[in-house]
């Protein structure tokens, strides 16, 4: 059985609330989802952070855009991706 649900996150200069973010993903009770992470260029560390969740968890898929292209072009990108029946 393939993955439930895609939990897409977009990510721009978030350092300070990514980690907050995925912890309380990571809190839900569903086993059965994956994670896109969609670094839209950040300046700041959010995309690190985001890399280092992915280096310890398989769930997570970590995208890291080429320039900033907003929160919709971003959150596009994480659709594409997604392999969740929802």
């Amino acid at each position: 059985m393939g993955v439930k649900v895609s939990v897409i996150v977009p990510a721009y200069n978030s350092e300070q609330y990514i980690q907050e973010c995925i912890d309380s993903i990571l809190k839900s009770t569903l086993e059965d989802m994956e994670i896109i992470l969609v670094d839209d260029a950040s300046t700041d560390s959010g995309g690190s952070i985001c890399d280092a969740f992915a280096a310890r968890d398989n769930r997570f898929l970590v995208l890291h855009l080429p320039e900033n292209s907003g929160l919709s072009a971003a959150r596009n990108k994480g659709v594409c991706k997604a392999s969740g029946e929802y």
